[in-house]
């Protein structure tokens, strides 16, 4: 009768708890306050309009709507970021993709790649609302080498070398992480939250085993580039910290400052080769934007190119076959660039990741809700490696193979592999053990374009990324994989039962097992982007042919017009752009207002 009494005693104050925790969860914890900046009702004139509301875009707004004698225009395609929260739950990235938020973009066939895929197209997600990749991207912050910044300065891009432009990744920068506050090449107090992951056991794994391969623990962000590090993620309090959510959302209630949502923004209006304003289709209705000052394009690398060649600007004989008159001859759409990865699975022992059940669990999301923490609170991606796969004497190389360690065994195609590939590929049940070294390939030789499949602004480029058709690209890959199975050969890996059995495949049987042919095979059937398209409209001299904007990003040839996002890179950098996108907007923010706004930064350096 007693241990009746207590039993029942348990269960209703079990109820009683679980019915708190729902109160608690439906009620009080419904994550960060968002409000709307969106405006509803334009006028028609503005100094400023800055087309595209993405990474770059959004800073640009922002950081022009700080002078109140400038009246700013932001056009975004897209949707707002405030009406789903899912946009803000990291751990959710890849639930956004083929959604209203994505653009959702395809590559034309692929000749030397994607043979595990549908068509042998590469799928492109691209973020379509205010914030646009920075709300669509896995959010790690990676500024890449100081070379490539460098690179871009003796390539004739004055002010853009890494002296120049790490004050304006200081700028956007708060430092969240302890251990690298105090460090030079940090920053606190800035809009974008850094922080890191490693919520689950297998993070310190992943850096025990790098160690073990004889890698030093480093900040990538640093000093050297070259290491193992955990991930620096752009999340704040376990909320994606996105631009839209950082720079607009700051910005709220500047009367200078008005945000179209839904503006399509179709051309760009001239007037003795300068930019006038901007026609856009808003809510199912035209309308005709004027721009007093600057027109600034910063709609991405697909289609800021796409833009400008519907407005005039582009290879002249490509735009002429379309009937679209000329206003600049400029290589637009050349030079196109992109990092692949390719995910190397590995099926576990110890059930120490994340699995989807772990994920959808209610406990898990009252964590979130409450606290902010627990596995939704991260990317799922816990650490990052840097590997120079060629012969330097430089301490500080710029790096070709980034290893980024996602704590997940994928069973779901997201990615439109051949159903015979998926079924091989990936795992053959949810919530199984496992995670991914995803390998990147991050010097691509291999470069692409971009054209206009007609004069309809509807309808979507034609993209040709062109991956693989330079071999040396293959021959990095392979240097990476055998960098791969020397990772899985550390104790730390062994001890969790790691191995490279699981990719051994069937579509690649021909070859014999772990052989270079073999490794090829795989690498053709199976990489695919890592959504960092860029170089579009390059960056250069003004006297350079393969140029479209000059280093002030002034597109050549045209008064009052600028690009800047990631299609200006000359060269792709070597790591995930988010953040050097961020930076150009930043930079670009001090171009156009023709001010200096780093100066203390660069007394700090």
């Amino acid at each position: 009768m007693f241990v009746c009494f207590r039993s029942m005693e348990l269960q209703q104050t079990l109820s009683i708890l679980i019915a708190i925790c729902a109160i608690i969860y439906f009620t009080w914890f419904r994550g960060p306050s968002m409000p709307s900046v969106v405006t509803e009702t334009l006028d028609n004139e503005y100094d400023y309009i800055v087309v595209g509301a993405g990474s770059a875009g959004a800073v640009i707004a922002s950081r022009l709507s700080e002078d109140v004698g400038s009246r700013i225009l932001l056009l975004e395609a897209g949707g707002d970021y405030t009406t789903n929260a899912s946009y803000h739950v990291p751990i959710q990235f890849f639930d956004l993709q083929k959604t209203s938020a994505d653009w959702e973009y395809y590559t034309v066939p692929q000749k030397y790649s994607h043979q595990g895929m549908v068509e042998e197209r590469s799928y492109w997600p691209r973020g379509r609302l205010l914030g646009g990749s920075s709300i669509f991207n896995s959010m790690q912050y990676t500024r890449g080498s100081r070379h490539d910044y460098d690179e871009w300065a003796d390539m004739g891009c004055n002010g853009w070398s890494y002296e120049d432009v790490l004050p304006y990744f200081l700028k956007s920068e708060d430092m969240l992480i302890d251990d690298l506050k105090s460090s030079k090449y940090h920053n606190t107090g800035g809009y974008i939250g850094v922080s890191t992951g490693g919520v689950t056991p297998i993070a310190d794994v992943y850096l025990k085993a790098g160690q073990e391969m004889g890698y030093k623990l480093n900040d990538y962000n640093g000093e050297i580039h070259q290491g193992w590090s955990p991930m620096q993620l752009t999340i704040r309090n376990g909320v994606r910290s996105s631009t839209s959510l950082e720079f607009l959302g700051r910005a709220k209630g500047r009367p200078n400052l008005h945000v179209g949502i839904h503006s399509l923004v179709t051309k760009i209006a001239f007037e003795n080769k300068r930019a006038t304003g901007v026609y856009a289709i808003r809510n199912g209705r035209k309308y005709f934007f004027k721009a007093n000052k600057e027109v600034i394009v910063s709609a991405g690398a697909v289609n800021s190119p796409q833009l400008l060649m519907l407005s005039g600007i582009g290879p002249r004989e490509h735009l002429e076959d379309l009937n679209i008159k000329v206003e600049a001859d400029l290589p637009v759409g050349e030079n196109l660039q992109d990092h692949m990865l390719i995910h190397m699975f590995s099926p576990i022992t110890e059930d120490i990741g994340i699995t989807r059940n772990k994920i959808d669990n209610w406990v898990t999301d009252l964590r979130y809700k409450m606290f902010g923490t627990g596995i939704k609170s991260i990317a799922g991606l816990d650490a990052t490696s840097f590997f120079c796969t060629y012969d330097t004497k430089q301490k500080d190389c710029a790096a070709d193979i980034q290893f980024m360690m996602y704590s997940g065994y994928m069973d779901e195609n997201y990615l439109c592999f051949k159903d015979d590939v998926a079924n091989a590929y990936l795992a053959p049940k949810p919530n199984l053990p496992g995670f991914s070294t995803v390998i990147s390939l991050l010097d691509p030789r291999s470069v692409g374009t971009i054209r206009l499949k007609s004069d309809d602004p509807f309808e979507y480029p034609l993209i040709d990324p062109k991956y693989f058709s330079d071999n040396r690209d293959v021959d990095t890959y392979i240097k990476g994989i055998r960098l791969w199975e020397k990772y899985l050969a550390t104790p730390a890996m062994k001890k969790i039962g790691a191995t490279v059995n699981k990719m051994k495949l069937p579509f690649c049987k021909q070859h014999k097992f772990q052989s270079d042919d073999y490794w090829v095979c795989v690498v053709r059937h199976l990489a695919y982007t890592v959504y960092h398209p860029a170089g579009t409209c390059k960056m250069g001299r003004v006297d350079d042919p393969t140029s479209v904007v000059d280093p002030q990003l002034r597109v050549k040839g045209i008064k009052g017009l600028r690009v800047a996002d990631a299609s200006i890179m000359p060269n792709v950098i070597s790591g995930n752009i988010n953040a050097p996108v961020i930076m150009i907007g930043e930079k670009a923010a001090d171009l156009i207002r023709g001010k200096v706004t780093v100066d203390h930064l660069k007394r700090k350096l």
